[in-house]
């Protein structure tokens, strides 16, 4: 495990990035996407993960420009007000500018095959959803991603590369009806994979989280790993 640091393409200045390398290389590379905790000790195990599994995996910390190095968890109120403070005020679109800064430089990466694709989870998974509509990134993969509705209403998703999203039935932050926009608009395109966990809640393979589901995120983590290893080598 290392760090690596990125420069801002607005050139307002430069994020670290954590990254956790496979055993073997040439490999893809994949870009994890953190939730609003931040890149956490949470996020680090998910990134090392995806190194087991045979990519490079880099976690940008997306949170910079209003606090550097970000590392909190699900166990305590203040670390939940935090988190929806930082949630609140961060700039979306700033952070997919920032996504597409570490996309290239995962590329350039020592060992990489050219090709990376982004994962993220809550809002990770949105902004993994905004880098199928608006990147270059060869596959994304979104987690319980929060406000998918509001990118897809118009019924025509726009994505032309492959994606993949795993939508937790039970999802405080994401209701049924929410629910149903997004499949009615992903359903149709033949790019996309959706999947449904049944009796799950929001964040069920955040590791260690409170709604950690072990079944669910096995099943999810290995259609994740098939889905990279299809589209990343």
């Amino acid at each position: 495990m290392a760090e690596i640091t990125i420069s801002a393409t607005d050139g307002s200045g430069s994020f670290f990035a954590y990254v956790a390398r496979p055993k073997r290389t040439p490999a893809g590379a994949v870009v994890v996407i953190q939730e609003i905790f931040g890149v956490s000790d949470s996020l680090k195990a998910i990134a090392d993960q995806v190194a087991d599994q045979g990519f490079i995996a880099v976690a940008p910390d997306l949170f910079w420009r209003l606090e550097p190095r970000v590392n909190l968890s699900d166990r305590t109120q203040a670390e939940w007000d935090k988190a929806f403070a930082l949630f609140n005020a961060f700039d979306q679109e700033k952070g997919v500018e920032d996504l597409k800064a570490t996309l290239a430089a995962a590329r350039a990466l020592p060992g990489c095959n050219g090709r990376a694709g982004t994962m993220g989870f809550c809002l990770g998974g949105r902004l993994a959803a905004m880098m199928a509509l608006q990147s270059d990134a060869d596959c994304n993969v979104s987690y319980y991603g929060v406000g998918l509705e509001g990118l897809f209403a118009e019924g025509s998703t726009g994505i032309t590369r492959p994606f993949l999203a795993h939508i937790a039935e039970l999802d405080k932050f994401v209701p049924k009806s929410a629910q149903g926009v997004v499949l009615a608009a992903l359903a149709p395109n033949p790019v996309v994979e959706v999947h449904v966990y049944p009796g799950v809640d929001h964040a069920f393979a955040r590791v260690s989280g409170q709604h950690w589901d072990g079944r669910a995120a096995a099943i999810a983590n290995g259609r994740t790993a098939a889905f990279l290893a299809r589209w990343l080598g």
